[in-house]
């Protein structure tokens, strides 16, 4: 099943056995949806970028919610905005992207909604692989750790989720410890192929000097 890379990104964000979302500190895993949406916009040849800013290429309706209604914001804010405007903005969407990707996949029987109470009480909502989901999850692991144990320049969209995984932190679902160790630059040469891999992992290390300093001034 051809999987988008906000759907690859979403599945690798989701743990295995709870199906809940991973604990990963703020905001890395928002940036890596909204990343991984403006990634794929360009790899379907509907939005361009260069250094100084985004424009939109196509307005032509890919049929994916998520990606035509992303397309549809950027198109209705023309200027000089650049990739990293647009990641910090979508990014601050990213509950609502995050919901409309995990019912897609739902729909497409990736994954299973199950409701439940938290403490009796609480609202406990879980997506866990349903039984076919399970080979889209391996399989897109068992790609991109090829891609990184290799000596293979990769397809861009390759190098675009192993860039993805760095910045939201999942490189350890993917790689064993030593395996992390060995590759460390080989993921990092792989993650800065692309302009808006470089983008993303600028903007991740800003937003987190940012709460640094403002957690040591309180």
């Amino acid at each position: 099943m051809q999987l988008t890379m906000p759907e690859e990104i979403i599945l690798l964000l989701l743990d295995d056995k709870t199906g809940r979302p991973i604990g990963l500190p703020a905001p890395a895993g928002d940036y890596a949806l909204a990343s991984a949406i403006l990634m794929q916009l360009s790899l379907d040849g509907r939005i361009d970028t260069d250094p100084q800013k985004l424009m939109v290429t196509s307005h032509k309706p890919s049929g994916d919610p998520v990606l035509d209604e992303a397309l549809t914001l950027i198109s209705t804010h023309p200027g000089q905005r650049d990739s990293r405007h647009w990641i910090v903005e979508l990014g601050r969407k990213s509950d609502h992207f995050r919901g409309m990707t995990l019912e897609r996949l739902v729909a497409k029987g990736v994954l299973r909604k199950e409701e439940g109470r938290f403490l009796w009480v609480f609202p406990d909502r879980r997506y866990p692989k349903a039984a076919e989901g399970e080979l889209d999850v391996m399989e897109v692991r068992a790609r991109l750790r090829a891609v990184i144990l290799s000596s293979e320049i990769p397809e861009p969209h390759d190098a675009l989720m192993i860039g993805l995984a760095r910045s939201a932190g999942i490189i350890p679902l993917i790689l064993s410890a030593a395996e992390q160790e060995k590759y460390g630059k080989r993921v990092d040469q792989l993650a800065d192929l692309e302009e808006l891999g470089r983008t993303l992992s600028s903007v991740t290390r800003e937003v987190y000097a940012m709460m640094l300093a403002f957690a040591g001034a309180h």
